[in-house]
């Protein structure tokens, strides 16, 4: 079977993506979504705060999934549910696979990677201590508690302070549970700020930074998380730990791209995002393959992400269209001082008809600063900032007329500026 555009994820990002490939005249759109609905993780993110930049009010997270869902029935998009891609050739063939039709494969003119992210196991965290139950990935309770009408305990240690273990520790909060402390490794949390504020100063729920959990106490059941303080290398600081009686432990510990498809496309992964490397158009170094949202790099608003989207998708229909097209010459975008990341890594600024959105975060939290980007010697842009921190995206917007003569690499720094 032969289809203009696939895409890989029927979530905020891939409808966003597929709405926008619409829009700019591709119609032999396909997108394929593992579960059995649409709507992505939306669908058990039941607070509200979603919405603001894309329509101008405040959703939930439910009814910002479907305002994107109608969009695409409106326009006739094909979405089909339970379907699980197996795999993704670097010539663009997909293999999926579902109850329906059984073992697929589509030749797709492009392919827009929009897979999402997932939660960083307690495998990986090295927790000394049995494997009792009790232990829980924060977005594995936010699914129990909002969508199965399950609570996962009553005596609550939060590890780890990313939005979704902040909306979390309200939510048990709410459903009648002992939120007993939020411990954050980092002197910093990797929230945004107003969650600390609305849902653990409003909670009286303690943000303990610089902060870990040294052991995890019970056998069948947890019974206890001991805690304690860490020194700026991360390492616990004997004489400091803290054991917290509890049933449950709750982990929210970052967020990581979903990139095994990427990887079997034989995609470049970036070393600090863990998503693809991918220019201006947000395609990969594969040719027709683009990639958007918490698939490229982990975003903190669903606003940006089908901002984001949106930008791949009509980038897609146009490669569609008309393949290539012109080029002239590539120009690298690289992390200056205080900066983790940006979001493109290249541009060919013969390409752009527009401005071009560079997405960052920054290494830490900062102070009266200048998010500066400059090429061959020369300042493009300067704007001032109060705050900057790890858990805010930030971003830039270049004009072509600024990108028009660069020659060398393009860098985003952020000058001045005490710490947070």
């Amino acid at each position: 079977m032969r289809r203009d555009l696939v895409i890989i994820g029927g979530g905020p990002a891939g409808l966003a993506a597929a709405v926008a490939a619409y829009g700019a005249g591709a119609r032999d759109i396909l997108v394929l979504e593992r579960d059995v609905e649409l709507g992505g993780i939306l669908n058990q993110c039941v607070h509200n705060g979603f919405g603001l930049h894309a329509f101008k009010e405040e959703l939930t997270g439910p009814e910002y999934a479907a305002r994107y869902v109608e969009m695409a029935r409106e326009r006739g998009i094909e979405c089909r549910c339970g379907t699980t891609v197996l795999d993704v050739s670097s010539e663009r063939t997909v293999t999926c696979l579902s109850p329906e039709r059984g073992l697929e494969t589509v030749e797709a003119g492009a392919v827009v990677l929009a897979m999402g992210c997932r939660e960083r196991p307690r495998g990986a965290l090295n927790i000394p201590g049995y494997r009792p139950a009790g232990v829980f990935s924060a977005g594995t309770a936010q699914r129990l508690v909002n969508r199965e009408g399950l609570m996962p305990g009553r005596r609550v240690v939060v590890l780890g302070s990313g939005d979704i273990g902040l909306i979390m520790a309200r939510r048990m909060a709410l459903e009648g549970a002992e939120v007993l402390c939020v411990a954050e490794l980092m002197p910093y949390s990797g929230g945004l700020k107003r969650n600390i504020v609305q849902c653990l100063d409003d909670f009286g729920i303690p943000l303990l930074l610089s902060h870990t959990a040294t052991r995890v106490l019970g056998r069948e059941r947890v019974e206890g998380v001991e805690i304690a303080q860490v020194d700026g290398h991360g390492a616990p600081i004997p004489g400091t730990e803290r054991v917290y009686e509890c049933d449950t432990l709750l982990l929210s510990c970052g967020l990581l791209p979903e990139n095994e498809l990427s990887r079997q496309a034989g995609v470049g992964l970036s070393s600090v995002t863990g998503g693809p490397v991918v220019d201006e158009r947000l395609m990969t170094d594969v040719p027709g393959v683009f990639a958007c949202g918490n698939v490229l790099h982990v975003h903190d608003l669903v606003d940006h992400v089908s901002e984001e989207a949106a930008h791949a998708g009509r980038a897609a229909a146009a490669y569609v269209a008309g393949g290539e097209g012109e080029t002239g010459r590539r120009v690298a975008i690289e992390a200056g001082s205080h900066v983790r990341y940006t979001v493109p890594s290249s541009v060919d600024p013969a390409r752009l008809d527009g401005p071009l959105t560079v997405r960052f975060r920054v290494t830490e939290p900062l102070r009266d600063v200048a998010l500066v980007v400059s090429a061959d010697g020369r300042e493009l842009v300067r704007r001032k900032r109060r705050v900057v921190a790890p858990g805010e995206m930030e971003q830039a917007v270049l004009g072509p007329a600024v990108l028009a003569d660069v020659t060398g690499p393009v860098t985003v720094s952020v000058e001045g500026g005490d710490r947070g």
